[in-house]
């Protein structure tokens, strides 16, 4: 029996007496301080021990029976439950080694957005506190204005001359393709290598096999036998960069038809172009075979998980059956918060902004890099060609346990080296950041090795990293900013003057491999 616990309350606190105390008991259980079968004292001795009243040491016996950890017994008293859950281990996770000065996640998904907007942002969503949401399930379309809205501006913006009824509202690029996936015939999928992993899994998790074919080559009629569908990304190669050339579309799209397999075309960062005007969506071409995803991740935030799929004629009704059924739609909130945003002109002006912003950074990048980019910065990032030596010390160095320096995410958790992907939004002055060393040519694009014998790097390896990473770098070794060069706050703030003066990289730069585009 116990007769007393060696409990504290703070009577300066604003959370009540009960709740702390039964807080501090709940404490002595998890941690072992009061076994199983342990006998508590009454809550009036308790209470008298305290100097509370015995209301309070009454409630928080209550609260402690009533989640399990405490059980009473009839005439006897107060007793520890005997089933009480054990308490949880805490696994140590691994640390990066300190650098000494500090570092940001990079990564190649998340946009910079212009702080002069943010009133827009808010007064869309309180436009949403002010609606009347549906009373049940909604359209598992997408609500009838956000469609209409998206048709006009995909014609606008994408040359896709679509009907309202055309559009399917997602939650972003991955749910649209798992919807997709539901209405394709059986079959495997071919996808880029390398691509985008997030899609893989996605292929995966349906149950289909995923095909790998390089990138860099065309897809043919032999490439889509008995294929169900071709993943691809024309406007800007994920992660490569360049875009799929027009000879490359038609034979794409002939082999299609030829096989009936569907091509599925993400649109993910084809706003920011900065040579020429955005190209034209393959889909406009044909729209009997193609399949277009479209995403507000890259214009507006990831976060709000909103995106669009225009499937192909014949798989609609389909795709609308499912997700009738499974009530799979993207959050009403959401769908008119965006609808808003379309309306009041803010996605426009972000993206405006953006281009503004990014075509800047891109220069300086093209500038200090140029001899190793593998074609013109376009989107996001930028693409870093390497030889297969560096490939290999970047794969030898994302073993498992290791820590990537760039997104201080382990090998484990990335489940295999890939590359290394930086922000055009998340990059500031203050950091320097190392030559990316990291193999994307030598892995497939579903993390099962690459092409050419395993454990050997292809004949060419790559690093993607954004244009804001090297225009806000200040690195003795790989960039020298003017002092001109200011913070991505604002356009306005933009650099004015080039960069002074550039160095072949270091042979000691870091070598870092680092995950997809989220």
């Amino acid at each position: 029996m116990t007769s007393t616990l060696p409990l504290r309350l703070d009577r300066a606190s604003r959370v009540p007496l009960g709740v702390q105390l039964s807080v501090a008991v709940r404490g002595m259980v998890t941690e072992g301080r009061l076994a199983p079968g342990d006998r508590l004292p009454s809550s009036r001795a308790l209470a008298a021990d305290l100097g509370v009243a015995r209301s309070v040491a009454e409630q928080a016996y209550a609260q402690l029976v009533a989640e399990g950890w405490l059980e009473g017994r009839h005439g006897s008293g107060t007793y520890v439950a005997a089933g009480r859950t054990p308490r949880s281990v805490d696994v140590p996770r691994p640390r990066p080694a300190a650098t000494g000065r500090r570092l940001v996640r990079l990564d190649a998904g998340t946009p910079w957005i212009d702080p002069r907007h943010a009133a827009a942002w808010r007064r869309a969503w309180r436009e949403v506190g002010q609606a009347t949401a549906p009373r049940g399930y909604d359209d598992p379309r997408g609500l009838p204005a956000l469609r209409e809205a998206l048709a006009e501006r995909l014609a606008r913006t994408r040359g896709l001359q679509l009907d309202p009824h055309d559009v399917r509202v997602s939650a972003g690029t991955t749910d649209g393709l798992r919807h997709l996936l539901t209405a394709l015939r059986p079959g495997p999928v071919l996808v880029e290598d390398p691509g985008y992993r997030a899609a893989v899994e996605t292929v995966r998790a349906t149950g289909r096999t995923v095909l790998d074919h390089p990138a860099t080559r065309p897809v043919g009629r032999p490439e889509l036998e008995g294929v169900a569908a071709a993943y691809t990304t024309p406007a800007h190669q994920h992660p490569l960069g360049p875009p799929m050339s027009g000879r490359d579309r038609v034979a794409l799209l002939a082999a299609a038809r030829d096989t009936g397999a569907v091509v599925v075309e993400d649109d993910y960062d084809s706003e920011f172009r900065y040579d020429v005007a955005p190209i034209p969506a393959l889909a406009s071409l044909d729209r009997e075979h193609t399949a277009y995803l479209g995403t507000a991740s890259k214009s507006v935030a990831p976060s709000l998980r909103l995106g669009w799929l225009v499937p192909p004629p014949a798989l609609a009704d389909e795709v609308d059956r499912h997700r009738a059924i499974t009530h799979d739609a993207a959050a009403w909130p959401v769908q008119r918060a965006f609808l808003a945003m379309l309306r009041d002109g803010y996605v426009d002006r972000v993206v405006r902004s953006a281009r503004r912003v990014y075509a800047e950074r891109s220069a300086r990048v093209t500038e200090a890099l140029g001899p190793h980019l593998g074609g013109p910065v376009a989107g996001m990032y930028a693409t870093v060609l390497l030889p297969g030596d560096r490939a290999v010390a970047a794969r030898r160095a994302a073993a498992p346990g290791s820590t990537c320096r760039c997104c201080r995410t382990t090998a484990a958790a990335r489940r295999s080296p890939g590359w290394c992907s930086a922000s055009a939004a998340a990059a500031t002055p203050s950091w320097t950041p190392p030559l990316p060393r990291s193999s994307v040519a030598s892995r497939r694009a579903d993390g099962r090795g690459g092409r050419g014998a395993p454990g050997q790097p292809a004949s060419g390896s790559a690093c993607s990293c954004s244009s804001a990473a090297y225009a806000s770098a200040r690195s003795r070794s790989i960039l020298r900013p003017s002092r001109s060069a200011v913070p991505q706050s604002s356009p306005k703030t933009a650099p004015r003057k080039n960069i002074e003066g550039t160095r072949k990289p270091s042979p000691t730069a870091t070598t870092c491999s680092a995950q997809p585009r989220p």
